[in-house]
């Protein structure tokens, strides 16, 4: 009989644990020589995911042997139950071109869902953890802000060209409609919006080790992210993903990512 899963805080204890395993790895391997291999998406990979994503699997599989494991790097391991969803180094880029602003991504779902996630940035000594209820940064509690203007958002994307075709034009739609423009972050983006620096984040082509540690750090932070058509994000969703800092921003988002704004 497969064991019971532990509580909300127990789960976050562990992947927090598993983000001070990864640290060490990231800081060995950042701003070194790298042995660096495009991969088929054509985003590199370095040593540094490898070694860090086989430390998490080995972690997660002696505590939960039961729990699937879906990681960036090496792919779909099944189990019965919960899945752990990791991205070993999210931010690559950024990560072997010395800039700081890359993460690990850890996330545990339950039915489906989000139930923790952990966002931290190895190279700043920050962190986001969130769980039902209670989301932190560096053990703090965290809150989104409460914009509800496009005009007054403050708005996050890792790079415009990572839009294209109709999403292309429905991102310039959205971007000239909001207060402040800010690129390149990846994850770090989603961490700001939950501690109030930034109020609205929309990106495209994601995968699911991209996104779903960032869920219940925003919802708990009082946040709102969903895919475009306002639908909670899953392992099956499109890789189009909108963050808002209150329900009205994300609504006023979605209205133009939709076409049914004015």
């Amino acid at each position: 009989m497969p064991e019971a899963l532990p509580s909300a805080g127990e789960i976050l204890a562990f992947a927090t644990g598993l983000a001070d395993a990864a640290r060490p790895v990231a800081m060995r391997h950042f701003r070194t020589e790298l042995d660096i291999v495009a991969k088929a998406d054509a985003s590199p990979v370095t040593l540094a995911d490898r070694a860090i994503e086989a430390l998490l699997r080995e972690r997660i599989a002696a505590r939960f042997p039961e729990h699937g494991i879906v990681g960036e790097e090496m792919g779909v391991t099944p189990g019965q139950g919960p899945v752990w969803v990791i991205d070993p180094i999210d931010g690559t880029k950024s990560f072997v071109t010395g800039l700081p602003l890359f993460g690990t991504l850890i996330a545990l779902l339950d039915g489906g869902r989000p139930m923790v996630g952990v966002i931290d940035m190895p190279a700043l000594g920050e962190r986001w953890a969130g769980m039902p209820g209670a989301a932190t940064f560096n053990g703090a509690p965290t809150r989104a802000s409460t914009c509800r203007s496009l005009a007054a958002a403050r708005f996050f994307t890792t790079t415009p060209d990572g839009f294209s075709g109709s999403d292309a034009a429905r991102y310039r739609r959205l971007v000239d409609r909001v207060g402040i423009r800010r690129f390149c972050g990846d994850c770090y983006a989603y961490g700001l919006l939950a501690s109030g620096h930034c109020d609205l984040v929309a990106e495209t082509g994601l995968q699911p080790y991209d996104y779903l540690a960032l869920v219940p750090v925003i919802e708990a932070a009082g946040g709102v992210i969903t895919d475009w058509a306002g639908s909670a994000l899953t392992l099956d969703s499109d890789g189009r993903v909108l963050a808002a800092a209150t329900p009205d921003l994300h609504e006023a988002a979605l209205d133009i990512l939709q076409d049914r704004g004015p």
